[in-house]
């Protein structure tokens, strides 16, 4: 069963908008500067790599258990603002002077909350945008706009002022998340959907969604060298600090065009189909970069497909999400697309490609990062496009499915 769509003038767009804006302007602190406020804390390469590891542990289990909670909660939004409050007091533990060992633990906490709460929120836009889910990106857009702003702005920051600052800069950032979590809501008639709690699992057991969740483990699993080790990699090949970041920030632009003309694909083609090409667009990616790293120009282009390998995977993502978990068990179906994907893939990701950097700096993680996205998007060319135009067939009342879900 579907949500019914909800007129466009109820969807609180602006209010959607500014916790993605404030949410990923944080993370465009953390992802490319943390490491840098770490070292100035007197931290060594080999302590950094396993603080920053942490980030990614805590996103296989922080997700499922909060969006769980919030499930079973008569007044399921508490749990969005507990957790963004809970981001700032585990953060402020990072303002305070303590020795070294006690950050591993402030670190936990603060990446558990931090990674527990957007899939909350994802729920919650879908809710608002029922069936017009193809306006998500005019939504999530915000998100990457928050990004290149405060990656920009902070780095400016950082040159003059040092990195020792950066848990001061941020705070703000936690602050106005928080405030935006308190201005949102579920949409009123999100539906109990109450006859499905039981079977949410026999809805993962159909194929086309298991293959969605393995196709999706892959694709994050192809991102590992270039997450971990990318900036590594063009240092090694020559490239100038200048054209590292112009290389990260053309990818986040060509981000931000997709979010904004993503919803005109969707009125005409199945999100399963994006998923593929985002899919195919990773394999030559990370194959290009691992072949012709030396070619700027070929580098380039490579970079320009992260608005699909990213943007538009996590677009379609979401719109299969949407429909593969209606009403309340969208929660439930985002935290274990976060958990599984992101989480465990990214972990694994990780290290996978430290233990292939040996081989050919770098080249071989490159290549088989590639293979993995391959592997990917003939899991999800087979499975994912629904060829017979029928809806996902909801499970019966003793759990099970009521027809063969398949190609």
């Amino acid at each position: 069963m579907t949500p019914p769509a909800l007129p466009s003038r109820t969807v609180p767009t602006a209010r959607l908008s500014s916790f993605y804006f404030f949410y990923y302007a944080a993370l465009g602190a953390f992802t490319p500067y943390w490491s840098l406020y770490l070292q100035s804390r007197g931290m060594t390469i080999t302590a950094i790599s396993v603080m920053m590891s942490l980030w990614y542990a805590t996103r296989v289990i922080a997700p499922s258990t909060w969006t769980s909670l919030a499930a079973v909660s008569p007044q399921p939004i508490r749990w969005l603002r507990i957790g963004c409050v809970l981001t700032i007091a585990c953060f402020a533990g990072f303002l305070v002077p303590a020795p070294q060992w006690t950050l591993y633990a402030v670190m936990i906490a603060f990446c558990f909350f931090y990674n527990a709460v957007m899939p909350q929120f994802e729920s919650i836009t879908l809710t608002h945008l029922g069936t017009d889910s193809h306006r998500y990106g005019m939504i999530r857009v915000w998100g990457s706009l928050g990004f290149i702003l405060v990656v920009t702005l902070f780095g400016w920051l950082i040159e003059k002022h040092g990195a020792s600052k950066l848990p001061w800069l941020m705070l703000p950032l936690f602050v106005l998340m928080t405030g935006s979590a308190f201005l949102n809501r579920y949409a009123r008639n999100i539906g109990s959907h109450s006859h499905h709690d039981g079977g949410f699992w026999s809805i993962v057991r159909q194929k086309p969604v298991m293959a969605f969740f393995i196709a999706a483990f892959l694709e994050q699993l192809s991102f590992g060298p270039y997450y971990t080790f990318f900036s590594v990699y063009m240092d090694q090949h020559g490239y100038s600090t200048s054209l590292l970041g112009l290389m990260w920030t053309v990818g986040v632009v060509f981000e931000v065009a997709v979010f904004f003309l993503i919803a005109r694909f969707f009125r005409r083609w199945d999100a399963s189909w994006l998923l593929i090409i985002s899919m195919a667009s990773a394999v030559l990616r990370w194959w290009a970069t691992a072949l012709w790293p030396d070619n700027l120009p070929v580098m380039l282009v490579a970079q320009t497909t992260h608005c699909l390998g990213f943007a538009a995977f996590f677009a379609s993502a979401m719109q299969l999400l949407a429909r593969y978990f209606p009403g309340n068990l969208n929660g439930h179906g985002q935290g274990l697309f976060y958990g599984f994907s992101s989480g465990l893939g990214g972990v694994l990701g990780a290290l996978i490609a430290g233990q292939l950097w040996q081989f050919g700096d770098g080249k071989v993680a490159f290549l088989v990062g590639g293979c993995f996205a391959l592997l990917g998007t003939l899991i999800a060319w087979y499975w994912l496009p629904p060829r017979a135009r029928r809806p996902l067939p909801a499970p019966d009342a003793q759990g099970a499915s009521s027809t063969t879900a398949g190609p």
